[in-house]
């Protein structure tokens, strides 16, 4: 079976069935609330508001690390994301993922993402996941926002990298190969606040459990602050991502692994529509990689393309 092939059927198969969903009531939902809703649109950022928030949480992607609030309705966001962990000891783990999310109305969301990894030579699929959000309330009526998001993640290769401690001698492969990616759920809780049209916050905590396998079960946190600097409309932002995971297996409850890692991140905005991010963050535990770099690249379409505004605003996207 070729990578390529593999590669476009779980590509195009969570595009088509989120463009399936969104056909029948987003035509007829636009036209037949245009004259009824209130459009927000935010000064010195031109992308369209969700529920009156900035833009930079108007993405719902607000850095490589963390996510934040919802889309827009019928709006639809589509990113490319690279991680790369170099560890202290072996070779370093790539890791490539597409995502494409969609805004539905009453604050809710709905995506789906495919995950492949290259890892000492070898490669291929590893997860499929689907996820939902739903924001409690209109932006600013609640306190740092909050936002539910739940994710099921479906195993659809081989572990390439163990994230815990090796498995004991002669459990490494099973009799049919090497172990099945397990499937795992995960539930977060997003927060996102803009402070004074300049400082933009992020954070999100989250617990994720494997099914079967050694039923991994990971916890912690990540947070990201970015402030605009030198372009109008807040085109380019600099700031500073940081995350904490806490990891046991079944057999290591008692003796979690800790991960740490911290360092700069930066997002431009090369359109209305498009934006790159990059981060490189760096390890302060032993359990940590030494290194991990992030790029997104990511763009949105839907309705609501204008630009300008009369309110003022702020920004931001994991």
């Amino acid at each position: 079976m070729h990578i390529e092939s593999l590669f476009g059927k779980w590509l195009l198969l969570p595009v088509l069935a989120l463009a399936l969903f969104a056909w029948p009531g987003a035509t007829s939902t636009v036209n037949g609330q245009t004259a009824a809703s209130e459009r927000i649109v935010v000064t010195g950022d031109d992308v369209t508001s969700a529920y009156g928030a900035p833009g930079a949480f108007s993405r719902t992607r607000f850095a490589p690390l963390t996510t934040a609030y919802v889309l827009p309705p019928w709006t639809f966001y589509f990113g490319t994301i690279y991680e790369g962990d170099a560890f202290r000891h072996g070779p370093p783990d790539h890791l490539f993922t597409e995502e494409v999310e969609m805004g539905l109305p009453h604050r809710f969301g709905l995506a789906a993402e495919t995950r492949v990894e290259r890892f000492n030579g070898g490669g291929g699929f590893s997860t499929v996941s689907i996820e939902g959000r739903y924001a409690l309330a209109d932006w600013n009526k609640i306190p740092l926002n909050p936002t539910l998001f739940a994710e099921y993640k479906f195993g659809v290769g081989t572990i390439r990298h163990e994230e815990g401690p090796p498995p004991p001698p002669g459990e490494e492969e099973e009799e049919s190969g090497p172990p099945k990616v397990p499937d795992a759920y995960e539930f977060r809780l997003l927060l996102a606040q803009d402070f004074g049209d300049r400082i933009e916050w992020a954070m999100n905590w989250f617990f994720e459990k494997e099914n079967t396998g050694d039923r991994g079960r990971e916890w912690g946190f990540a947070q990201s602050a970015t402030l605009p600097i030198l372009l109008e409309k807040k085109r380019l932002k600099v700031g500073v991502e940081m995350e904490y995971k806490n990891f046991t297996v079944k057999d290591t409850r008692g003796d979690p692994m800790h991960s740490f890692v911290i360092g700069p991140t930066l997002a431009y905005r090369t359109s209305h529509s498009t934006r790159f991010d990059v981060s490189t963050l760096f390890g302060c535990t032993d359990d940590s990689p030494a290194v991990q770099v992030f790029a997104v690249f990511s763009f949105l379409l839907g309705p609501g393309t204008e630009q300008g505004a009369e309110a003022p605003v702020s920004t931001r996207n994991r």
